[in-house]
């Protein structure tokens, strides 16, 4: 792997920021861009959200942000992907990479681990490369969710995608 993730914390602040403000023009089509949303991401940390930062071994360059957001346990033991990656690691692979260790921690149990059993990513129709990722990660098409987000002053169609854990080629 070329990458690490690991829990963002308040020291990434400057670096988040940066990578944010150089990724503006390839973020905006598809999520809000907010370089001062660090903060308040930290702080949101708990049961029902969780975020990892993909970091390039490299250099330490931060290629990534992904959250695990609406995080329900119980007998759904469900949550939802959302991602961003960065400039200049963006077309590269190693946010895909990033991703399969996320997926691998969310699948996995005990203190590190998420434990859960399904996760969904939903993507913007036109959104081909997130389309494309949620594919070669082995999500499978779920259906079509009109008007499912308010993004960019509007409500927008997403694609739905789901895996669950014996899906996973990681799954032991």
């Amino acid at each position: 792997m070329r990458v690490y993730i690991r829990p963002p914390r308040p020291e990434d602040e400057r670096v988040y920021s940066e990578a944010v403000v150089r990724s503006a023009d390839h973020l905006r089509p598809w999520n809000p861009v907010e370089p001062d949303g660090l903060p308040d991401l930290v702080r949101r940390q708990g049961p029902v959200l969780r975020s990892y930062l993909i970091f390039d071994r490299e250099d330490d360059g931060l290629v990534g942000r992904v959250n695990v957001a609406n995080i329900v346990r119980a007998r759904f033991r469900n949550g939802s992907l959302g991602y961003d990656s960065y400039v200049p690691y963006a077309g590269t692979g190693r946010m895909t990479e990033g991703m399969r260790l996320i997926v691998d921690r969310c699948f996995a149990e005990g203190p590190d681990g998420l434990g859960l059993h399904r996760l969904e990513i939903n993507v913007q129709p036109e959104n081909e490369r997130s389309l494309a990722m949620a594919k070669r990660l082995g999500f499978r098409h779920e259906g079509f969710s009109p008007r499912m987000l308010f993004l960019d002053g509007a409500w927008r169609d997403h694609e739905r995608f789901a895996l669950t854990a014996e899906e996973w080629p990681g799954a032991a």
